[in-house]
């Protein structure tokens, strides 16, 4: 089995397992504000780990999109899109999922595994908020 499929299925697996409670948790605006919170204190607590700084463009960005949705400044996403981001989110700042963090390399490797797999889930949202981004954050862009 190739990287590409072990991304894949532990994607797979966390998606079966924590997407309802993703779901939950999108549907609520302090929720939402207490897992960001909870996402940037885990970054800056990691930033030194090989593993998260190599994901942290990917962090940040869905922190900028869910913020800017949270803010009710970015409209676009769909329900779907919102799910998986905050699963994302979640998955990364729970401190006891699949392979607990505290486990070194390994504990982080399904975290990144699950946000790389999102990230790619959600290749077409992310660039339409990337643009709406560079376009000044003022229009929102056809979901």
């Amino acid at each position: 089995m190739n990287i590409k499929e072990e991304y894949h299925q532990v994607f797979e697996k966390a998606k079966a397992i924590y997407m309802a409670r993703a779901q939950r948790i999108a549907a609520s605006e302090s929720k939402l504000k207490h897992l960001l919170h909870q996402v940037r204190v885990k970054i800056s607590d990691l930033l030194d780990t090989p593993l998260v700084a190599g994901a942290r463009a990917q962090l940040e960005i869905f922190v900028r999109m869910l913020t800017a949705h949270i803010k009710g400044e970015y409209k676009s996403l769909s329900g779907r899109s919102l799910g998986l981001l905050v699963l994302a989110l979640f998955y990364f700042a729970l401190p006891l999922d699949m392979v607990p963090d505290f486990i070194p390399f390994v504990g982080y490797v399904d975290d990144l595994s699950v946000l790389l797999g999102i990230y790619n889930s959600l290749k077409a949202d992310i660039e339409r908020f990337q643009l709406w981004e560079q376009n000044g954050r003022n229009t929102d862009m056809p979901v």
